[in-house]
């Protein structure tokens, strides 16, 4: 339930008129320019309000933009990726360790 509200540039008239639902905004700063907080502090919260907005913009936005990464397929191995997959070192000597070093090299520069 919310009151129903009009605004007029910078001031605020309550409907004498109740709804169900919130409210489309908050009018917490009319509210408390009505309630004679200093015009000083409630500048320095509008520009702190929108600040915060558009925060919550680019965040909204930069979750928008990750999203399709989320579903991207899984790119294949290449093929020396493949190769290295496997191969065990703990059961190479170290002439066959060097021998699959030559075979990965020659793999990449095909």
């Amino acid at each position: 339930m919310h009151l129903d509200a009009v605004e007029h540039g910078d001031s605020i008239v309550f409907l004498h008129a109740v709804r169900e639902g919130p409210a489309n905004q908050s009018y917490g700063l009319q509210v408390a320019a009505l309630a004679g907080v200093p015009k000083a502090v409630i500048q320095r919260a509008r520009q702190r309000l929108e600040e915060l907005e558009q925060a919550a913009q680019q965040h909204a936005d930069q979750q928008q933009n990750q999203l399709p990464l989320l579903f991207q397929e899984t790119p294949q191995n290449s093929v020396v990726e493949q190769a290295l997959l496997e191969i065990n070192p703990d059961n190479l000597t170290p002439r066959q360790a060097l021998e699959q070093i030559y075979r990965l090299k020659t793999l990449c520069q095909t």
